[in-house]
């Protein structure tokens, strides 16, 4: 027989952390957790757009470390959890860094701040960057509230943000899409 994907124990506002520990699902873990989650589906789909194949296959290492993310943030960090849960590691930071350092070597240098766009997997890659972003700042609230959060964890996707704005940029100079320069309004000038 299969599994049943739902359990109707969610039915109440209230989840689980790894370990036991009933929360509301508005706590701040279940956010950072869920907003990782989304990450992870959007790299997804950056994947299935972006026709490079170390792109592509770079992606899919970080869908993984994502779950790594996601598995330290849903544990209750005053509860050991009975499996043994992945860990990140130093390592996986400076794969990004270089992965970052590779691109720009190959793409012009930024003279101005770009826009999203000019290509669908562009445009997808930097909506990815925002919500990484976001995931970060929710795990910053964390830290700052005194909940333990693996200090790695904020580094990464830190870094991650970074990757996925050279990836857009290297990403669009592959597909020779053309960068789109923000050119802002002065105060006086008509439209």
């Amino acid at each position: 027989m299969a599994l049943k994907i739902y359990t109707k124990t969610g039915d109440g506002g209230k989840t689980s952390l790894i370990g036991g520990t009933k929360v509301a699902k508005s706590h701040i873990r279940i956010e950072s957790y869920g907003t990782v989650d989304e990450l992870n589906s959007y790299i997804g789909l950056c994947g299935d757009h972006i026709t490079d194949e170390a792109g592509k296959i770079m992606l899919k290492e970080i869908q993984d470390r994502l779950f790594t993310i996601g598995s330290s943030l849903a544990c209750d960090p005053d509860k050991e959890p009975l499996m043994k849960m992945p860990d990140l590691k130093a390592a996986d930071i400076l794969l990004l860094e270089t992965s970052i350092d590779t691109m720009n070597e190959i793409l012009p240098v930024m003279k101005s701040f770009i826009l999203p766009g000019g290509h669908v997997a562009v445009s997808h890659l930097h909506v990815a960057r925002c919500v990484c972003r976001r995931a970060e700042r929710i795990c910053v609230h964390m830290q700052e509230e005194q909940m333990f959060i693996d200090p790695l964890v904020i580094q990464y996707l830190n870094r991650l943000s970074d990757y996925l704005f050279v990836l857009a940029r290297y990403t669009g100079h592959l597909a020779g899409a053309e960068e789109i320069a923000w050119k802002p309004r002065v105060s006086g000038e008509g439209r």
